[in-house]
């Protein structure tokens, strides 16, 4: 028998939807990440939906997103939402959190820490804070 190599063999479909419904749980539920919360709409099933789809082609799944999409860039449909460095670590906040609450193991962690980051910190497009923190009636600010 041979070892996992990429996260999607370690996970699979369903631990990857299940990954992604409790990354959107955290995010619903976590004070700390109010901010990127705000960004979403009342009903987070679509974006679990595509999350899902994104994740299992980014882990080594089928190419769900990108046959959707046609790409597999996360940077247009962010572009109208500020994402700063706060809303990064917002992000990541609750990926850790969904990791937790699905039981990773420290090897999946390690494996998916550094890359995290960087897809995180590539769809940030604005340095300091965002204009909603001095408008608490601004959901996303360009």
């Amino acid at each position: 028998m041979t070892t996992p190599q990429t996260p999607y063999q370690i996970l699979g479909d369903q631990g990857i939807a299940d990954l992604c419904q409790a990354f959107y749980d955290a995010m619903d539920k976590l004070p700390e990440a109010a901010g990127i919360r705000a960004m979403h709409g009342e009903d987070l099933s679509p974006v679990t939906g595509k999350l899902t789809d994104y994740l299992v082609e980014w882990m080594g799944g089928p190419p769900r997103y990108s046959d959707v999409t046609g790409s597999v860039c996360m940077t247009d449909p962010h572009a109208g939402y500020h994402i700063g460095p706060a809303e990064r670590d917002q992000w990541l906040l609750c990926m850790q959190e969904a990791l937790s609450r699905i039981d990773a193991s420290d090897e999946l962690r390690q494996m998916l820490e550094t890359p995290l980051f960087r897809i995180a910190d590539a769809v940030r497009n604005r340095e300091g804070a965002s204009a909603a923190e001095g408008n608490p009636n601004i959901i996303a600010a360009n």
